[in-house]
Parts: structure tokens; C-alpha cells; sequence
């Protein structure tokens, strides 16, 4: 049998044509290429199993004017005679990979004081520089001065507004929503050492308001408090001359409260910002009503505590208001009775409290639940004996638990482990 020219162009043609559609199908790829990891004789799968997903978490309503924070909210309001604290606290984890410092933690806090919060020392500003590794080292701490009188002195802690415009001796803080530059030099606070940080914040979603008592205008309101989640960090920390470049997650907050609220009233708090294994975050605040010789050993719900977790860095969040830490192991007594915490369980559920049903409509049903263990491995304290009597503790926190919830797709359980900072307070009396 002869082929004829024309045979022979169309049995080209339909060859390429043909050629063409399996190369499109992936057929030629996989039979030319064979992947690696295919043993002799097996099929053509490959053992690379694809990243296991983590599923996101039930999201709390969160209505737009709890995200709403201006410039004029984040400047000062101390220098309003209603207000007698306002504190802006800087915090960060260096989880990422490439970060010198690996797995550290820093915080950096500008803070004024009511005038009774230090009894007796007439120096209510207060500036924090901890820098915590992940190896046990401990740098730098707290320090007081005296505040502002009408005249500068030194060490006062001076703050205006729009904006964030915070100083305190040559350490300060200055920007606004969603940048920030922090530079803090320990100076006093560390004789052994010297401690210089240099570092950008960037809030990749819009901050949360965490207590207010008004619904709008809340820069008027006397008690106040706001936090944005998952912020980008990067810069350097500089420890006795050798500078490292460090990158991380952190969180940035701004609360103030009012001369009627008393060291009478709070008698301490546990505070804690956490960047979990998993790129989630956990912000975490509980305050205790009465003086911590009384109730130092009871455990109850706070109606002003709050957790928030969050798998996207503060875009959505998960409002627990349930919040119940209970101390398990603590540190020595600072003072008769009083200890500030080492170990604590905390358990977090949807309130069912009619304030906060609102907010957590979309929890109920969820069965949403935390459980997990805090442990505060190391840090740095200040303890201001008489006739001040009062201890605050910065802290290199680990967490092992794990959030439980049921949705559409059955029930979920997702593993919380990382490292974060803490911030305890007890006061005596």
C-alpha cells in the first residue's frame, strides 16, 4: 500500500493535533517527566502530601463603630482632668523565620500613672523596656520618674496629639493608624546592660475597642481601650553594641481610665498577647475587682475581662467574654499573701450576659470553647515596697491548649501552642 502526499500531511497534522491535546491534558509532561518520588513499578502519584489546612474559627459580631478609631483617640487625654492614666503598650514576638533573635519577645510601654497607683513616690510615669529570649534571658524592666508640673523634669512622660506622640527621656513613640515607629533605650533601667530598639509597626486591619462607655465619640469616653492584632514588626534591637535585625507579630494598645477608678478598686490584672505556632493571635485581659490579700486565691468571672482570637490578623475575630484565669503555680510573695502568678489555667466560653449577647450572636449554637495553659517561664519585675506596695511582672509566656467549636462541617478542635508577653499587677492594699 502507497501513500499518497496528501495522506501523508494529514497523518502529520492529526499527529501534532493530537500531540497537542495531551500535552494540554498533562499526559506528555507526566510520561516524559516522571516524578521522583514514584517508586519502580507504582503509579504515577507523588508521596507530597499537600499543607494540612487549619480551620478558621466562628466569628464574632463585631459592629463597624467598635472599629472605628481616630487620630484623636490614639493622642493624648491624661492632660483632661477626668483622666488619671493612660498607658500605650508596644508588643512583639520575632516568629519570623528570618529574624535574628529567633522566638523573642519585647515590649515597650509609655505610661502615666494615676497618683495613687505608686503611693508615696510622687513619680507616676512609668516606662517599660523588656526584651525576653527564648532562653531564659531577661533585659531591662521598668522604671519612674517624676511627671509633668508645669515645668519639663526629667524623666517626665510627654504626649499630644493627633495622633501618637509619646516621650519619655530619649525613648519614644510616634505615628499613626496603621504605622508606628517605636525607639526605646533602657538607659537606667539595666545598668548591666544596653538595650536600644528600633522598631515599625504596621496593622494590617483596623483596630477593636475593647472597653468604652460610650457607643460613639469614644475618645470622650473615661474609660477606655482599644488593640489591633497581628501587626507587621520589623527593625533592629541592638544588646551591648551587636544590632539585630529582627522581624515578628506583635499588637499595639491604648487604654485610659478615670480618676474614679481607684488601686481601691483594681487590685491587680493579668494581661497577655500571644502569636501562636499556627499564624493565629490571642489577646487576653483580666482584671481583679479587690485588693489581692482578699481574693488573690479566688477564682471568678471577670465581667471586664476579655479574649480575642484571631486567624487573620485582626481582620475577624473571636470575642470570648467568659473569661476565667486561674492561678496554679505562683512566683515568691512580694508581699504578705500577695504573689504574682507563675502558672495559670484560662477557660473562655460566649457570655451569656444580656450586655454581650449582641456582640456574640453568631457564637451561640458553637459551642465555642477555649482551654489552655499559660506558663510564665522568665521576665522582668519591679516591686515597690512600702509604703507603696504594689508589683508588676513583664513575662515570657508559653501556651499549650486548644480551641474547640462546632459548626456546618462538625465539630473542630485546633491546637493553641506559641509564645507571647504577660503583664501582671498585684497590689497589697
Amino acid at each position: 500500500m502507497t501513500f499518497r502526499k496528501t495522506d501523508t500531511v494529514i497523518i502529520v497534522i492529526l499527529i501534532i493535533t493530537s500531540t497537542a491535546f495531551l500535552y494540554k491534558a498533562d499526559y506528555i509532561s507526566t510520561i516524559l517527566h516522571p516524578d521522583p518520588s514514584t517508586p519502580p513499578g507504582g503509579n504515577n502519584t507523588t508521596t507530597t502530601l499537600p499543607p494540612i489546612q487549619v480551620p478558621a474559627p466562628p466569628m464574632s459580631f463585631v459592629p463597624a463603630y467598635r472599629r472605628d478609631v481616630s487620630a484623636v483617640d490614639e493622642g493624648v487625654h491624661f492632660d483632661e482632668l477626668r483622666v488619671s492614666r493612660e498607658w500605650w503598650y508596644f508588643n512583639a514576638v520575632f516568629n519570623d523565620t528570618a529574624s535574628h533573635l529567633k522566638d523573642w519577645s519585647v515590649v515597650v510601654s509609655f505610661n502615666h500613672m494615676a497618683r495613687g497607683d505608686l503611693f508615696g513616690t510622687n513619680k507616676p510615669d512609668l516606662l517599660v523596656v523588656s526584651l525576653l529570649g527564648n532562653s531564659s534571658e531577661a533585659y531591662g524592666g521598668m522604671i519612674n520618674k517624676e511627671h509633668f508640673l508645669g515645668i519639663i523634669k526629667q524623666g517626665t512622660l510627654i504626649a499630644s496629639s493627633p495622633g501618637v506622640k509619646v516621650a519619655f527621656d530619649n525613648s519614644w513613640a510616634e505615628g499613626s493608624y496603621p504605622h508606628w515607629h517605636v525607639h526605646a533605650e533602657d538607659e537606667e533601667i539595666d545598668s548591666a546592660h544596653e538595650i536600644i530598639i528600633d522598631l515599625d509597626f504596621t496593622a494590617p486591619s483596623l483596630p477593636i475597642w475593647t472597653l468604652s462607655t460610650r457607643a460613639f465619640d469614644k475618645s470622650d469616653s473615661e474609660v477606655a481601650s482599644y488593640v489591633l492584632l497581628g501587626c507587621e514588626v520589623v527593625g533592629t534591637v541592638t544588646i551591648d553594641g551587636q544590632t539585630y535585625p529582627v522581624r515578628g507579630t506583635g499588637s499595639h494598645e491604648h487604654s485610659w481610665t478615670p480618676v474614679a477608678i481607684t488601686r481601691l478598686a483594681i487590685g491587680g490584672w493579668d494581661w497577655f498577647t500571644l502569636s501562636l505556632e499556627n499564624g493565629w493571635s490571642i489577646y487576653a485581659s483580666n482584671y481583679l475587682p479587690t485588693p489581692q490579700a482578699l481574693s488573690g486565691a479566688i477564682s471568678s468571672l471577670d465581667p471586664f475581662g476579655t479574649l480575642l482570637i484571631t486567624a487573620d490578623n485582626g481582620q475577624t475575630v473571636t470575642e470570648l467574654k467568659d473569661v476565667n484565669l486561674k492561678i496554679t503555680a505562683k512566683d515568691e510573695k512580694i508581699f504578705p499573701l500577695v504573689a504574682l502568678p507563675k502558672t495559670l489555667t484560662v477557660q473562655a466560653d460566649p457570655s451569656l450576659n444580656p450586655l454581650f449577647l449582641t456582640s456574640q450572636s453568631l457564637l451561640f449554637g458553637t459551642q465555642t470553647s477555649l482551654q489552655a495553659t499559660l506558663d510564665i517561664t522568665h521576665g522582668t519585675q519591679k516591686i515597690w515596697k512600702f509604703p507603696t506596695y504594689l508589683g508588676m511582672k513583664i513575662g515570657y509566656v508559653t501556651i499549650d491548649g486548644s480551641l474547640t467549636w462546632t459548626d456546618n462541617d462538625g465539630d473542630h478542635e485546633v491546637a493553641l501552642q506559641g509564645t507571647g508577653v504577660s503583664w501582671s499587677m498585684r497590689a497589697f492594699l
